[in-house]
């Protein structure tokens, strides 16, 4: 009997080892093909993942937007393996936790990973007074396939793309079919109606998207992708992308071409053609860019033909993915990228002049996943972009607004002559050798409240100071005590904390010449004895308003 289960017990562990490697094989197979949903499924019936499998695994989760398994795939990969993985699984770990709104350690990874100081409640705190603009939108309705992106302007149509079209062949990579162009007029409750396919013509089994067009509807750009598959650097077989032209002929589509400058080693895709129809710009991963795909404008000539196209440089284009260009009529050029610091994943950008410094459009249309393919009618304040926040590519039609940054309104203080909060009262209370406010306190406190809801894009430092009776290192600890408990209070009444900082500068910056324990009055030593509201604005200058702790004319105080 023992014979026949050890036989057993055998035969099982052989079947199971089998199906393992069967595992890691379709799953290595499915994942060189770029079929990552497959891949995905294979390589978790893996039960031994090595560091290569889940490599694999995260990527096929994070190249198909499961961005919470992605999530939790780089964390064990990078719990097991610290120190031996690529930086490129780094910089996808830190945007799939940027995505579940873990910034702390996304800010950590990208620091490590950067060099740089990323500060993501510094960064969307300081965003927010800088923008120019704040959108309001909502999803386009009949928008419910499983995946619509890449609308443009088509007279007073939209044209777009989509996998609604359940004829076309399967894409391996999703497991969605291929994308199809569409048009459709948009109504004024945000609903697409008339929405016709494009011809055969323009349409294939091929994936086509991102159509552009001069401004009287007779030239077409779009992009599609090429039949044949090559690998990329990573080993994978993938299908470059070009660009095409097309012109409209008795009402048809016709002479449909392929851009010059296309390639089957390298993509060009995501065409944008500027409102006099002299320049086209467009995103590649061709030769010499900065690392991933890079913006580039090239000339469209007169006589048909086209310039060299040209790089728009380091101000504009990052190691990471740069793509989606539009160029609105008012010649600003707006943009998606992950490698500019953002909110995570794809983020939409504007620059214009000589495209030299971007801007990040703020909270109010990016979030932690990707935000990409925004066009604007700038005369109207309105337009559309994509984003797969809610799991999938959606299409949304937003409108904007002036971020209207109020000016705070300030006082000249008669003695320092610099601008201060205009509140009543100029004295904060603490008990000796304590750092609780005191109920006199607390309507000066209550002003400075009001004051940072009225303003709400001001930010505060509060500076803490004591006299110079006690040890310097006493004094040191006191004040940052009395600057934490300042701080306390105003988020205790509802300031955002992200809004406040503090510090304690003990007896190092008295106001006066009483620089010693000994030799002045109460009153003298009372006005070292001091907290300071120091007011960021936009610009970023600071400007105090400084309130006395406490007049303690009978008792010392450190």
């Amino acid at each position: 009997m023992k014979n026949i289960y050890s036989t057993l017990l055998i035969i099982f562990v052989s079947i199971t080892a089998f199906g393992q490697k069967s595992d890691i094989r379709d799953g290595n197979k499915f994942f060189s093909q770029a079929a990552y949903v497959d891949a995905a499924d294979a390589y978790e019936n893996v039960n031994d993942k090595t560091q290569e499998i889940l490599q694999n695994l995260g990527d096929s989760y994070f190249y198909t937007n499961q961005m919470q398994n992605a999530n939790e795939v780089y964390e064990l990969l990078f719990l097991r393996h610290e120190g031996a993985v690529e930086p490129e699984y780094q910089f996808r770990y830190a945007h799939t936790l940027m995505a579940a709104g873990n910034y702390v350690k996304a800010d950590e990874l990208m620091n490590e990973l950067t060099g740089e100081n990323w500060d993501h409640e510094k960064f969307a705190s300081e965003l927010d007074t800088m923008v120019p603009h704040k959108f309001k939108y909502d999803q386009v309705m009949n928008n419910q396939s499983s995946s619509d992106f890449g609308i443009g302007f088509y007279g007073d149509r939209v044209a777009f793309a989509s996998t609604r079209n359940q004829e076309r062949p399967v894409y391996p990579w999703n497991k969605l079919p291929a994308l199809d162009l569409y048009s459709a007029e948009m109504n004024d409750e945000g609903e697409m109606t008339d929405i016709v396919l494009f011809s055969n013509v323009i349409n294939t089994d091929e994936h086509e998207s991102s159509a552009t067009f001069s401004q009287d509807g007779t030239v077409m750009f779009f992009d599609r992708t090429n039949e044949d598959r090559v690998k990329n650097e990573n080993d994978v077989r993938v299908a470059h992308i070009s660009l095409y032209r097309a012109e409209m002929l008795n009402d048809e589509w016709t002479n449909v071409e392929k851009l010059p400058f296309s390639s089957e080693d390298y993509s060009v895709e995501h065409p944008s053609l500027s409102a006099d129809g002299s320049k086209l710009y467009f995103a590649s991963d061709m030769p010499g860019g900065s690392g991933s795909f890079d913006i580039y404008v090239v000339d469209v000539n007169e006589d048909g033909t086209y310039g060299t196209p040209q790089n728009l440089g380091a101000g504009v284009n990052t190691a990471q993915r740069d793509q989606f260009p539009f160029i609105s009529d008012e010649d600003v050029l707006y943009f998606t990228s992950d490698g500019h610091q953002g909110f995570g994943n794809l983020d939409i950008f504007r620059t214009e002049g000589d495209f030299s410094e971007v801007e990040n459009l703020g909270e109010s249309i990016n979030s932690g996943s990707d935000d990409f393919a925004f066009v604007i009618k700038e005369s109207e304040e309105m337009g559309y972009f994509a984003s797969n926040r809610r799991g999938t590519d959606n299409l949304y039609q937003f409108t904007r607004e002036e971020n209207e940054i109020i000016e705070a309104p300030t006082v000249t203080d008669e003695t320092s002559g610099q601008d201060i909060i205009p509140i009543d009262g100029s004295k904060i209370y603490f008990d000796f050798d304590k750092a609780t406010i005191k109920a006199e306190s607390k309507p000066v406190l209550d002003s400075v409240v009001t004051y940072m809801n009225d303003y709400p894009n001001i930010k505060v430092k509060v500076e803490s100071h004591a006299d110079a009776r006690g040890s310097d290192s006493y004094n040191m600890a006191l004040s940052k005590r009395r600057a934490a408990s300042t701080v306390d209070y105003l988020v205790e009444k509802g300031i955002d904390k992200a809004r406040l900082t503090s510090e304690g500068y003990g007896e190092s910056r008295p106001t006066n010449d009483c620089t010693q324990p000994t030799g002045c009055t109460n009153e003298q030593y009372a006005k070292n004895r001091r907290s300071a509201f120091v007011v960021s604005n936009r610009n970023g200058s600071m400007n105090n308003t400084e309130m006395n702790d406490q007049e303690m004319e009978d008792q010392d105080e450190n």
